[in-house]
């Protein structure tokens, strides 16, 4: 039986290493504080943080792309990254959690409710047989990354949150 890469948060998973889908990756890069361990079988972005170092606790500049662990761990990490004001982070579109409504209604500046699920893929680059197991949203903090997110060719739809716009 192959299950969907979103049943990693259960105590059965193999793994909590799935890397971004490339297309979703040349989007939107490109610095990304919570990179999958070398070697990736592609860049996840234009400067990576990956264990041993800790990306919570590394300085962040410029632009973020982050994909952080899909766990009760994300919402720190997208804390993180709301105050820094000018990133994107996808994790599931669990619209109700607690931690959704304080770290992405509370926070975000856009969203982009992707459409369909997307296949992550496996540590050395084969795509999952599955898909996620739950729709994906790409959460925007700050107005450079809110245009960024209006303009992709991404499919999928678009909610300004706060902002321009």
């Amino acid at each position: 039986m192959t299950r969907a890469m979103g049943s990693h948060q259960s105590a059965r998973a193999k793994t909590t290493t799935w890397l971004t889908p490339p297309d979703v990756v040349r989007a939107l890069g490109p610095f990304d504080p919570c990179a999958a361990p070398s070697p990736r079988p592609w860049p996840t972005a234009g400067r990576h943080i990956e264990l041993p170092e800790n990306g919570l606790a590394a300085d962040w500049s410029g632009h973020v792309w982050l994909n952080p662990p899909y766990s009760h761990e994300a919402w720190r990490w997208l804390a993180k990254l709301a105050d820094h004001g000018d990133g994107i982070a996808l994790v599931f579109a669990r619209t109700e959690t607690a931690g959704f409504v304080a770290e992405v209604w509370g926070k975000a500046t856009a969203l982009l409710f992707l459409h369909g699920r997307l296949h992550f893929h496996h540590a050395d680059g084969t795509r999952a047989a599955a898909n996620s197991g739950a729709p994906s949203v790409l959460v925007a903090y700050g107005e450079p990354a809110a245009a960024r997110l209006e303009q992709t060719a991404l499919v999928g739809s678009f909610v300004r949150l706060r902002g321009e716009g």
